[in-house]
């Protein structure tokens, strides 16, 4: 597959969600909540059928695995060696508290890793998108793209931390760095701001499930920075029957033994 050729689409076809999503955004909308008690909106599943209808379009011969459908059996998903991984909606908790920080996240999985990412936020119209090889590259509202490139490990350290999810582990290990600032965010933000060279940090020792990382990580990867566990392994998807990832460290300076400083190890 010309993973450059589908980048173009997959960018549409976040656009078209992130338009479904305003359209509730802007009005009155009900919340209900999953099995796992995470919230679900109407705006969640406009943007699931919106991106689906998409992809079938572009890729009919591809799985394609949202957060909305997510009741595929392994037995069935272990077979796949490409497929599509989308959160239609990254950030229902920011979306129900109307502040804008949430995310549309569509990733390209082929032998395990993340490929091809896009990651569009309806609200400021920022997108970022990279696949393999191609680089990151971001365009604010209606501004020209530019190349998204990391940073070394700034002092002090600028820590991208969650907005609806805390955890007391954290600081014990944020201490160990040294001085540092905390800029809380929802959804894939905290990646697009380390990728775009304004955080160097985002550790999560809290559940995610693996739509919610896989657009991002591409993006962040390609821009230079990593995505790994506490033990310094590359988050990889579709290895086993549930869906949750480990706790993992999300970087900009790549070089820095950040498992080892944190004291994940």
């Amino acid at each position: 597959m010309n993973l450059e050729s589908l980048i173009v689409e997959v960018c549409a076809i976040a656009r078209r969600a992130a338009a479904e999503i305003l359209t509730v955004y802007d009005g009155e909308f009900a919340v209900e909540h999953k099995d796992d008690l995470s919230p679900l909106t109407a705006a969640d599943l406009a943007a699931h059928h919106c991106i689906v209808e998409g992809l079938r379009r572009l890729a009919p011969e591809l799985p394609i695995l949202s957060e909305e459908s997510a009741a595929i059996d392994w037995q069935q998903r272990r077979q796949w060696s490409r497929y599509w991984l989308v959160d239609p909606l990254d950030g229902t908790r920011e979306f129900v508290k109307r502040n804008g920080e949430f995310t549309v996240n569509i990733a390209l999985i082929d032998g395990e890793r993340s490929v091809l990412g896009v990651v569009q936020v309806p609200v400021s119209g920022v997108i970022a998108w990279a696949w393999q090889g191609g680089g990151a590259w971001m365009a604010r509202a209606d501004a020209a793209p530019i190349r998204c490139r990391t940073r070394r490990r700034a002092q002090p350290l600028v820590v991208a931390g969650s907005r609806s999810h805390g955890d007391p582990r954290l600081l014990g290990m944020l201490e160990r760095v040294g001085v540092h600032e905390i800029i809380p965010l929802g959804s894939s933000l905290k990646f697009l701001r380390i990728a775009a060279a304004e955080a160097d940090l985002y550790v999560r020792l809290g559940p995610t499930s693996e739509w919610d990382t896989a657009a991002a990580q591409c993006v962040l990867e390609e821009a230079g920075g990593a995505v790994i566990d506490l033990h310094g392994n590359p988050l990889r998807y579709n290895r086993k029957e549930s869906l949750l990832n480990p706790e993992f460290i999300a970087c900009g300076d790549a070089q820095v033994d950040w498992p080892g400083l944190l004291g994940g190890r």
